[in-house]
């Protein structure tokens, strides 16, 4: 590594893929509004930049296929769940239970009632995941 460079994990974490001082009602209200407008459902997805899975989903997210089926089918929110005492009431209204790991997610209808979640940890291992097991994992929560 080069002096001076900082590490991809540290970059990554330098970004704050997911707002920790945001009103996660009000942004999931404007993902609503948006995937609407869209026509697509949303994926919200619970996380914290601390996590390495969180950043390494998010990663996986934006590139390749996973990108693709993302732009073409879902509005993505992020949702910070700070160390498991942010947002947890939210998490629990849609049924996604944090204990079994974090990334984990939900898919919404436009008008907010829940599609599907992971209910067992699915994604708490995005790093060692490939993106066809995370396709996978999200195309089963449109079932």
């Amino acid at each position: 590594m080069l002096l001076g460079a900082m590490p991809v994990f540290a970059q990554a974490t330098a970004k704050q893929v997911y707002k920790e001082q945001v009103d996660a009602r009000a942004e999931l209200n404007l993902a609503l509004a948006s995937a609407q407008a869209q026509q697509k459902n949303v994926l919200v997805v619970f996380g914290a930049n601390w996590c390495p899975d969180c950043l390494a989903l998010d990663q996986k997210m934006g590139e390749g296929k996973l990108g693709a089926y993302a732009d073409k089918r879902l509005v993505v929110l992020k949702v910070d769940v700070g160390r498991f005492d942010r947002n947890t009431d939210l998490a629990a209204q849609m049924g996604v239970p944090l204990k079994k790991g974090i990334p984990a997610v939900a898919v919404l209808k436009t008008d907010g009632s829940v599609i599907s979640a992971t209910g067992a940890g699915e994604l708490a291992n995005a790093r060692g995941m490939g993106d066809v097991a995370v396709l996978q994992v999200l195309e089963g929560l449109h079932r």
